[in-house]
């Protein structure tokens, strides 16, 4: 066999090799380290200067209380997009129900596909989640967020800086808690 193609074929099996091991940037956090956001990953921040209006989004939680964004205006806020069911949603709630805990940041639900309300309580009340949940079997409220920042799959979270403005999303599931609390901690320490 020719040098060149004993190369070339040596190289196609190190790169086989490598993507077989996990040797990419396609796995996200799989260590727990943070990754930012970047083409192939599900989370995607936006530089300060280049987010938009801030989000005008209001909605009746399952308590039947009256939720406005508008009066978090000052603080970071975590949105989560679920379903109960959705088996990533389920597997990422303890860990937000956590961070809600932890972080320095309010948190909100959306749910979207629940037919019952009731459904989404259980949900709720099997994770212990004590952050408000809008009940929104039909999306609507998920067009506040745009076309460009639209949560597209489910779950899906977005962060919003202290203006109300799109600042993180993560589209799928939350890599890891070690993600969420970088992107919220960094959202935090800005100016404003």
């Amino acid at each position: 066999m020719p040098l060149s193609s004993a190369l070339r074929r040596t190289a196609s099996l190190l790169a086989v090799a490598l993507l077989a091991s996990g040797c990419t940037g396609l796995q996200g956090t799989g260590d727990g380290d943070y990754v930012p956001g970047a083409s192939g990953n599900n989370v995607n921040e936006v530089a300060v200067d280049d987010r938009e209006s801030p989000v005008d989004l209001d909605g009746t939680t399952l308590d039947g209380e009256e939720l406005q964004l508008d009066d978090l205006r000052g603080e970071v806020v975590v949105v989560n997009v679920w379903w109960s069911g959705c088996g990533p949603c389920r597997s990422e709630m303890p860990m937000l129900v956590e961070a809600s805990a932890d972080l320095d940041a309010a948190f909100v639900g959306i749910n979207i596909r629940d037919q019952s309300d009731s459904a989404s309580r259980a949900f709720q009340e099997r994770y212990d989640v004590t952050y408000p949940s809008i009940y929104d079997p039909g999306s609507e409220t998920l067009l506040a967020f745009g076309k460009k920042y639209f949560p597209r799959s489910m779950p899906s979270t977005v962060v919003l800086d202290r203006d109300g403005r799109v600042a993180a999303l993560v589209s799928g599931a939350i890599p890891s808690r070690t993600t969420l609390d970088a992107v919220v901690e960094e959202v935090s320490a800005e100016d404003g």
